[in-house]
C-alpha cells in the first residue's frame, strides 16, 4: 500500500497520524485556471508569482541567518545522494533542482516556473512549452530548452530514472529554439502533470555521468534557489543560490536539515525547544507539546490531504446495495472519528470525491450540503428499513434473505489513529444492529488481501490530488479492477459504473476548462448517489513552523499554498521576522 508508518519531516508526504500516504499529496485567493489549461496564461500567472505575498526584494542588511528543517533521509547509515531522480537522495535535493511549472496544491493553481507558458496543439497531441529566459545554471551555465530536451530522453534511456512515469503516453520531446515540444503517442491530457513534476537536470554535467542510476551527484549543478554546502553525516546544509532567477526573492541565507532521531518522541522535544523552524512531524497534542512551548512563535497548519473513507468488497452483499451503503453512511460519527482518532487535527471529508474548500471551484453545487454526510442514527435506521433490512428478536440486523450482517474490517497493524478510528465504526455499526469486527494484518498482508479481493472492508484512500482525471479514474475504473482472486490496479472495491468509465475517458482528452468542469460535475454525482466509498475525513499534511527567525509561512488564515509539496513557493513568500504583513 501507499501508506507507511512515519513520524518525522517528509516535506513531500501527506500523513494521517501514525500513518502516512505518499502524494505524490495544495493560498492566496488566486484566480482558479483551469486544470489543465495554460496557453494564453503565462505573462498572468508570472505576474501573480511577482505578487503573492512577501514580494518585497531582497536586501542585504536583512536576512535571515538561517533555517532549520527536520530529517534530510538516508536510514541509520545515510550516505551523500543527491541525484535529483534518485528515490533515496537526501531531502536538500527538492530545494537545488526545479520543475517546468509548480502545481500549486492547495487551489490547484498552475504556476509557471522554469517554462514561461504552455499550449496545447489543436489536436491535443502535442504541448509545446516556452522556456524561461535569464535563468542560470547554480554555476553560471545558462539555463536552455536543450537541458529540457536532455532531461526527459534521459529519463526515457534510463527509465529507471522516470520517478514520475512521464513517459507513459510520451513518443518524444525535442528542443526547438526557446521551445519544447512533447509529442503523446495517445491522447492523454492528465499527464502534463507528470510532466510538471519531473525535475530538470543540467545537460552539461550530466551528459558526463558514466551510469546516471547510481550516480549520487555529491558536487549537484541546480537552477533552484539554494545550492549544496555540506554533508557531515549528521547535517546537510545548502546556502543561497545567488544566481537563482528569482534571488531577490529569496531571504535566507542558509538551510540546514538534521539528522533523524531514533525515536519520535525525541524529534518532538527537538521541535518543542526551538531546534526546527520547518518540521512535517505527527505530534499527539500539539498545542500542549509544541505550540505551548513558545505560543508567540510555535505555530501550525495541518492542510487538507486525500479523502479517508470506508472501502467495502462490492462483490459482497450486502455492500454489493447503494440503499445500504448510503444509510450506513448515516451511522458513521465523524465527529467523534475526527476529535478522538484524529485529534482534532483534520475536517470531515466531502462525499464529491472533491478536497474542500481548496477545490471548490469544481464543486458540483447542486449536490446537497456540499456533499457532506450528518451523523443521524435514526435516518440510517431509516434507510435500512425502507431498503429492506429488518431487525431480529436480539435487534441484530438481517440481510435481505434473513442472516445477520457480521463483517470484517481490517486495518494495517501499527497503524494506532486508524485502529481507533475503526473501532468507533465499530461502535457506529453496532447502533444499528450491524456487527464489525476489526482485524489489524501486518501491512503486506493487508494489502495482498486489499489488491486480491479478499476482504469485506477497509480504509479507502483517494483523491487530494490537482489531477481531478487520476481523483476519480484511479480508484474507482473498472479497468482498474479485476475478478475476485486477481490482483485488481487500484479499484480494490471494484466499483463498476459505465457513465464512470466513459466520462473519465474523455476527461482525459480535453484541454477545454469549461467541458473538464462539467466532466468533473457529473463524476461527483456519480461518488454522491452511488456511494462507492463512504468518504469520513480528511488527511493531514502535517506542518509546524517557527515565526521566531521568519514570517511568510501558509497557515490557515493566509493559505496562499501547501508547504507539502510546494516549498519553492513557500520559500519565496519567507521574510526576516518583523517585516510581515
Amino acid at each position: 500500500m501507499n501508506e507507511e508508518k512515519k513520524h518525522i519531516v517528509n516535506l513531500a508526504t501527506s500523513c494521517i497520524g501514525d500513518s502516512c500516504t505518499t502524494n505524490s499529496a495544495t493560498g492566496v485567493n488566486l484566480s482558479r485556471r483551469s486544470l489543465l489549461q495554460g496557453a494564453a496564461a503565462g505573462a498572468a500567472s508570472l505576474a501573480l508569482v511577482g505578487g503573492l505575498p512577501g514580494a518585497a526584494g531582497a536586501q542585504d542588511e536583512a536576512m535571515i541567518e538561517d533555517i532549520r528543517l527536520g530529517s534530510f533521509g538516508g536510514g541509520s547509515n545515510p550516505q551523500i545522494n543527491l541525484n535529483a531522480y534518485s528515490p533515496n537522495r537526501l531531502a536538500g535535493g527538492a530545494f537545488m533542482f526545479e520543475t517546468l511549472y509548480i502545481i500549486n496544491n492547495y487551489n490547484c493553481e498552475q504556476v509557471p516556473w522554469l517554462a514561461e507558458s504552455y499550449e496545447w496543439s489543436a489536436d491535443n497531441l502535442t504541448l509545446t512549452f516556452t522556456i524561461r529566459e535569464g535563468v542560470l545554471w547554480s554555476d553560471g551555465t545558462p539555463f536552455s530548452a536543450a537541458d529540457v530536451e536532455f532531461s526527459f530522453n534521459l529519463i526515457k534511456t534510463t527509465p529507471g530514472l522516470d520517478l514520475e512515469s512521464a513517459w507513459n503516453s510520451l513518443a518524444s520531446v525535442t528542443a526547438a529554439d526557446n521551445t519544447v515540444v512533447f509529442t503523446f503517442a495517445t491522447l492523454a491530457i492528465p499527464d502534463f502533470f507528470r510532466i510538471c513534476r519531473t525535475q530538470i537536470v543540467p545537460k552539461h554535467q550530466w551528459e558526463t555521468f558514466a551510469d546516471p542510476v547510481t550516480e549520487v551527484n555529491a558536487s549537484p549543478i541546480g537552477t533552484g534557489p539554494f545550492v549544496f554546502e555540506s554533508f557531515n553525516g549528521e547535517q546537510v546544509a545548502a546556502v543561497k543560490n545567488e544566481q537563482y532567477w528569482k534571488a531577490e526573492r529569496i531571504r535566507i541565507k542558509r538551510l540546514i536539515w538534521q539528522r533523524e532521531a531514533g525515536e519520535p518522541q525525541v524529534n518532538q522535544l527537538r521541535l518543542a525547544n526551538g531546534e526546527y523552524d520547518w518540521a512535517g512531524m505527527y505530534i499527539p497534542n500539539v498545542e500542549q507539546v509544541f505550540v505551548a512551548k513558545d505560543p508567540e512563535h510555535n505555530k501550525y497548519w495541518f492542510d487538507q490531504g486525500s479523502s479517508i473513507g470506508i472501502g467495502m468488497n462490492l462483490t459482497k452483499e450486502p455492500f454489493n446495495d447503494v440503499a445500504f451503503r448510503k444509510a450506513l453512511a448515516f451511522a458513521i460519527d465523524r465527529d467523534k472519528i475526527i476529535q478522538n482518532a484524529q485529534l482534532g487535527y483534520v475536517t470531515a471529508a466531502s462525499q464529491t470525491g472533491l478536497k474542500l474548500p481548496g477545490q471548490s471551484a469544481w464543486l458540483n453545487t447542486e449536490i446537497p450540503n456540499e456533499g457532506y454526510i450528518a451523523y443521524d442514527v435514526e435516518a440510517a435506521k431509516t434507510g435500512l428499513a425502507d431498503a429492506g433490512y429488518a431487525l431480529d428478536g436480539d435487534g441484530r440486523l438481517l440481510t435481505k434473505s434473513g442472516v445477520p450482517i457480521e463483517f470484517r474490517f481490517m486495518v494495517p497493524a501499527g497503524y494506532a489513529d486508524w485502529i481507533q478510528a475503526a473501532q468507533i465504526i465499530q461502535e457506529n455499526c453496532a447502533a444499528v444492529g450491524i456487527t464489525m469486527n476489526v482485524e489489524t494484518p501486518d501491512v503486506e498482508i493487508h494489502d495482498q488481501d486489499r489488491a486480491s479481493g479478499n476482504y469485506d472492508s477497509y480504509f479507502q484512500v483517494h483523491g487530494g490530488t490537482c489531477d481531478m482525471f487520476q481523483n476519480f479514474y484511479d480508484n474507482f475504473a473498472s479497468e482498474r479492477s479485476a475478478p475476485i482472486g486477481e490482483a485488481a490496479v487500484s479499484n480494490w472495491i471494484r466499483f463498476e459504473n459505465a457513465q464512470l468509465d466513459a466520462l473519465t475517458a474523455e476527461l482525459a482528452t480535453l484541454t477545454d476548462q469549461a467541458r473538464q468542469m462539467e466532466i468533473v460535475k457529473e463524476l461527483q454525482v456519480i461518488l454522491y448517489n452511488e456511494m462507492p466509498v463512504i468518504d469520513i475525513w480528511y488527511g493531514a499534511l502535517w506542518f509546524e513552523y517557527r515565526t521566531e527567525k521568519a514570517e511568510g509561512w501558509p497557515s490557515a488564515e493566509n493559505p496562499y499554498c501547501s508547504p507539502n509539496p510546494n516549498p519553492h513557493l513557500v520559500l519565496i513568500n519567507l521574510v526576516p521576522a518583523g517585516e510581515g504583513a
